[in-house]
C-alpha cells in the first residue's frame, strides 16, 4: 500500500508555505555517519533551495566530501503535538554556487544575512533536488518531484 497522496493544489500550496522557511535542519554525511546541523535557506525562483553557510563549518566541509543531502523545512511551532505540523524534506545533492549573482536576492528576502553574507568565508550552495517529501500533518504525506516543488 503506497502511504502517499497525489498531488494536488493543496500540496502544492502547503509546499509553498514551507519553501518560505527560513532555516532549515541540514542532513549530510560525515565519514559515512548522518549529521544534521542548521543552515539559512531561501528559496529562489528558477534556481531552487539554496542555503548560506561558513567554509568553517564542518557541513559545509561534509558537503565538499560528499554532496549527497537533506534539509527539512518548518517549524513543529509553540503549540500541540510538533508531529502535527507540516514539513518539508527535500533530498538531494548540493553545489557551490555563484555567490554573487545570487546577493540580491539573499539580502532583499533575508536581510538579516547582510551582517555576514559577504564575509570571505561564506558560500552559497544550491540543493539539486532528487525528490521531496511534504507531511501535511496526520494522513497527508505525498512525494513531489522538482517539477512539483519549483510549481509551488
Amino acid at each position: 500500500m503506497d502511504p502517499y497522496r497525489l498531488v494536488d493544489a493543496d500540496a502544492l500550496s502547503l509546499a509553498a508555505t514551507l519553501r518560505a522557511s527560513q532555516s532549515c535542519a541540514l542532513g549530510t554525511l560525515t565519514d559515512g555517519a548522518p549529521v544534521v546541523s542548521r543552515a539559512a535557506c531561501l528559496w529562489v525562483a528558477g534556481v531552487g533551495l539554496t542555503l548560506l553557510v561558513s567554509s568553517l563549518s564542518d557541513h559545509a566541509k561534509s558537503l565538499r566530501a560528499d554532496p549527497r543531502c537533506s534539509a527539512l523545512l518548518g517549524d513543529p511551532g509553540t503549540k500541540g503535538d510538533p508531529l502535527t505540523h507540516p514539513r518539508l524534506t527535500v533530498r538531494g545533492r548540493a553545489a557551490v554556487c555563484a555567490k554573487d549573482e545570487l546577493r540580491t536576492e539573499w539580502l532583499k528576502q533575508r536581510p538579516k544575512t547582510k551582517l555576514y553574507f559577504d564575509f570571505a568565508d561564506f558560500a552559497v550552495w544550491r540543493i539539486e533536488v532528487d525528490d521531496a517529501l511534504l507531511n501535511g500533518g496526520f494522513g497527508k504525506a505525498y512525494r513531489l518531484s522538482p517539477e512539483d516543488l519549483e510549481r509551488a
